[in-house]
Parts: structure tokens; sequence; C-alpha cells
């Protein structure tokens, strides 16, 4: 759905889950519940959906969300790849589980843009980097949502 559709479902007061897809880890952050800041949240060493869910669902209780955006490995022509088939039925297994709206965000370059600012922003070590960095970057695709959520 379009980030547009996606705002229309949302109720007021919830917040936004952002994932930033890989088939070894999922980088996950959220928004606050006014929806204008992603902070990194945790990340999930992935297994199977029978493994994911039940830790992707404890964080939609807690953290009261209301929808998801995940990112979507464009490359860099805006074709989608296997990746970016793989992100969107990992969302269509999400969403028949929690039923939560969702939609997805360009991620191209977020990873490696995290990585930099990790780098020379922070100076964090490679073993400091690998532990925060797919959070990271769900931080950064859900910021980039947000924003863009706020101006339609």
């Amino acid at each position: 759905m379009e980030l547009k559709e996606l705002k229309q479902q949302l109720k007021p007061y919830q917040a936004l889950l952002g994932f930033d897809y890989g088939t070894k880890r999922l980088g996950i952050a959220v928004s606050d519940l006014m929806r204008t800041i992603a902070t990194p949240y945790t990340i999930i060493n992935r297994r199977d959906m029978e493994h994911d869910l039940p830790q992707i669902q404890k964080i939609i209780t807690e953290k009261e969300i209301g929808g998801i955006i995940y990112g979507l490995p464009l490359q860099m022509n805006g074709a989608e790849g296997d990746i970016a088939k793989q992100v969107r039925t990992f969302a269509e297994k999400v969403y028949a589980e929690t039923g939560l709206p969702y939609a997805f965000w360009d991620e191209r370059l977020s990873s490696s843009a995290v990585e930099s600012f990790l780098v020379k922003q922070a100076d964090l070590s490679r073993a400091k980097r690998k532990k925060v960095l797919d959070a990271s970057a769900a931080a950064y695709i859900l910021q980039g949502a947000l924003d863009a959520l706020n101006r339609v």
C-alpha cells in the first residue's frame, strides 16, 4: 500500500514499526506515538517465521504499533530483485498474522549511509557497528517514511 493509504488506516497515537529485512537478521526500529521520530530498537536473529513472529508480535504489543514500514531494497535502476521479492513475501506473512497495515520505503543505500555515519561520526569499531547497524538502518528507513508521511 502507498504511504497515503497507510496514514488513513492509522489511528491516533499509534507507533510505527520499521524493518530492515535480512535473511540472517531483522533490524527493528520504532517511532514515538506521534510518529515523528524513529529510534533503533533491536535486532532479531532470524531462523524461520515460527521463531520470528512471536518476537515481532511482542514488540507490536509492547510498543503500541499500528502499522509497519518495510525497507524495500531496490536496485540502483529502481527494479526489484530477489531480496525485494523476499521482503514482499515476508510482509505478507506478517500481515496474515498481525493484520497491521504496511507500506514499503525505498531503502537503497540506507545501510551504507548508516555505516558511514557510525564510522565517521560515532567512531564505532567494526564489532560495535555490527551490533547496531541493522537496527540503525531500520531507524533510517523508518525516519524517511515518517518524514514523508507528515507531508502527505
